[in-house]
């Protein structure tokens, strides 16, 4: 069964990025939205992305306006449905939207069409049981933005039917990116349950040992291997990204987040990072701002922590079935920009250390630091 229509609902930033990835395998992609200003302010902008590949000569100018002509912006749903194979929903990450959505594609859609939601933290089985096919309905989540980000976590549910896994994993491989496959529904799937509880630990990191941000970041970006500190990426990636994240999370699992209460008041208070020019750090403008992370500011800070918790949350994904190390390792190499295997850095600092240090925080803070039982076997 190949797939040659694909219909993106949304417009926005991932929306359009996903439609152009796809228009550029090849696909012919229907790009949905509820109003024309959304979709001829998505178009200029695929326009521009295709542009900008054709000055750097990376395609020609006839590949980009190909490209741009397989994209077709459509405002009714029912137009934009009945040709489609795959429909991709792109809609803001609330349940109660996508419940809406999803009610209303359901009718739309021929019953043979597959559903795939580009959700980062919402629960792929509970909306797949909103609908009456949960069988052809998936997890897809691309990071942003998706013409340059090479990893896209695939989701089954409890009810995805195998055939859809596998036809999901090629769809990802035609469009040029590596598909992970996170084989259970758990909260934050496989990078959201590193990266997010990281943010709130590192909070815990900065209050308990009184280290300076730039004294965490330099160590989480030369002695952990990350392309930037962790409070850099957290203001990169957004305040309220991160809050909503968190909220989703830890109410489907309080194992798996230690919610800081910085980062609710940071929400709060609308300093949502880089793109409100403020978060951890101050930025002046609009353009993306390096903050000075150095080698010496790094020797000022043990990070052992932050490798708990990040370990600790990998190990529990392993154990709980819905990842191996060999998977996580990739996932984090493409959707974290790591340099160096999580792991081997467990192993370079020691894994009886890392225990150690849970036990020590368990004790002092709660039962959340537990030791997972893969890092105490690997002792």
């Amino acid at each position: 069964m190949g797939i040659k229509n694909i219909t993106v609902l949304g417009s926005g930033v991932m929306g359009h990025g996903i439609a152009q990835v796809s228009a550029t395998a090849g696909y012919n992609v229907v790009l949905r939205d509820i109003e024309q200003g959304f979709l001829d302010k998505a178009m200029e902008k695929i326009r521009w992305s295709l542009d900008k590949l054709v000055t750097k000569e990376k395609i020609s100018k006839e590949e980009g306006d190909a490209i741009f002509g397989r994209i077709k912006p459509v405002v009714d749903l029912n137009e934009a449905v009945k040709d489609a194979e795959l429909v991709i929903e792109v809609v803001p990450e609330i349940m109660d939207l996508k419940k809406k959505v999803y009610a209303e594609l359901d009718k739309a859609a021929a019953p043979e069409v597959i559903f795939a939601s580009n959700t980062s933290t919402l629960p792929i089985t509970e909306i797949a049981n909103t609908t009456s096919r949960p069988d052809k309905f998936i997890g897809i989540h691309f990071f942003n933005p998706p013409q340059l980000m090479k990893l896209v976590e695939v989701i089954p549910g409890e009810k995805t039917s195998p055939d859809i896994t596998e036809l999901t994993k090629e769809y990802v491989k035609s469009v040029n990116k590596q598909a992970v496959v996170c084989r259970k529904d758990v909260p934050g799937f496989i990078i959201n349950r590193l990266f997010i509880p990281m943010v709130h630990e590192a909070c815990y990191l900065k209050d308990r040992t009184s280290a300076t941000l730039e004294e965490i970041d330099s160590a989480v970006k030369f002695k952990l291997g990350f392309p930037m500190g962790i409070f850099e990426l957290a203001d990169f990636t957004g305040m309220d990204v991160i809050h909503k994240a968190t909220v989703e999370m830890h109410l489907r699992d309080k194992k798996v987040i230690n919610p800081h209460p910085l980062v609710e008041k940071m929400f709060d208070e609308k300093k949502l990072g880089q793109k409100s020019g403020e978060g951890y750090y101050k930025y002046s403008d609009d353009k993306y701002e390096r903050v000075t992370l150095s080698e010496d500011l790094a020797s000022k800070c043990n990070p052992i922590q932050l490798v708990a918790n990040i370990l600790n949350n990998a190990a529990w994904l392993v154990t709980n079935g819905a990842s191996d190390i060999e998977e996580i390792e990739k996932a984090a190499q493409l959707g974290l920009g790591l340099k160096k295997p999580l792991f081997e850095t467990a192993k370079e600092i020691g894994i009886s250390n890392i225990v150690n240090e849970l036990k020590q925080l368990a004790e002092k803070h709660g039962q959340f630091y537990e030791p997972d039982p893969l890092l105490v076997s690997m002792q």
